[in-house]
């Protein structure tokens, strides 16, 4: 199958064009403005790429997500929520977490090695300028300990990666992030491609056609960012 090259006008090929047997690999090339990633992620399509590679945009045959009503809290998450001793935030440091993830980020795509290349970092930097991208963090002593980065469309969450450098940092940024979403009224947090950390804490598998089906009910849906803070 013939892998669609993207030139410097905003497109992208049907989902139906799709390299399966690749992983949904969509097309190559293009760039990372602002409008052709906000295009990206309200057609179910996102960028994944290593340092020295082109630019490469993904639509996986069947989608990671957490439907944030169902996450699942386990008893020692409960009772470590419970017990305190953190903050968690959102939009208060999101160029930091980026960068943290960046260095020594959780692996969600089961890859060595980092895909928030400079490039990256900068381009999801600009799409939080322009209120597309938010973050989540955790704090501990005031110092940031964890986090969580992505994009929103309308009633979804799509999640970029997160980091934690402290016990069950990630699971708390998570559980906080998922009852907001889920009071908020999102339908889904997209966690891309499925990993077992992600499915301990209730994340299934949504085949394409029903994920493009939720996110475009999604885009037709005027959820406000959750504000949190603990």
């Amino acid at each position: 199958m013939a892998i669609a090259l993207l030139d410097e006008q905003l497109w992208f090929p049907p989902l139906s064009d799709a390299d399966d047997e690749l992983g949904g690999l969509l097309a190559v090339g293009g760039d990372l403005s602002v409008a052709r990633l906000q295009l990206a992620y309200q057609s179910a399509i996102f960028p994944w790429f290593s340092d020295g590679d082109p630019l490469l945009w993904w639509s996986p045959p069947e989608r990671c997500i957490i439907l944030p009503e169902q996450f699942h809290c386990s008893k020692s998450l409960a009772k470590r929520v419970r017990r305190g001793g953190y903050t968690v935030t959102s939009d208060g440091a999101f160029e930091q977490v980026v960068a943290a993830c960046a260095r020594r980020g959780i692996v969600t795509r089961n890859q060595d090695g980092t895909w928030i290349v400079p490039a990256m970092q900068a381009a999801y930097a600009a799409l939080h300028r322009a209120g597309s991208a938010h973050s989540i963090e955790l704090w501990q002593d005031n110092q940031l300990v964890a986090g969580l980065y992505g994009v929103q469309v309308g009633g979804l969450f799509c999640g970029e990666s997160m980091y934690s450098d402290v016990t069950d940092g990630s699971k708390l940024v998570l559980y906080h992030l998922c009852r907001a979403l889920a009071a908020a009224g999102f339908s889904a947090l997209d966690c891309q491609l499925h990993n077992p950390h992600l499915e301990s804490l209730g994340a299934i598998g949504e085949p394409r056609a029903a994920f493009l089906a939720r996110l475009q009910r999604a885009r037709a849906t005027a959820c406000r960012w959750p504000t949190i803070a603990t």
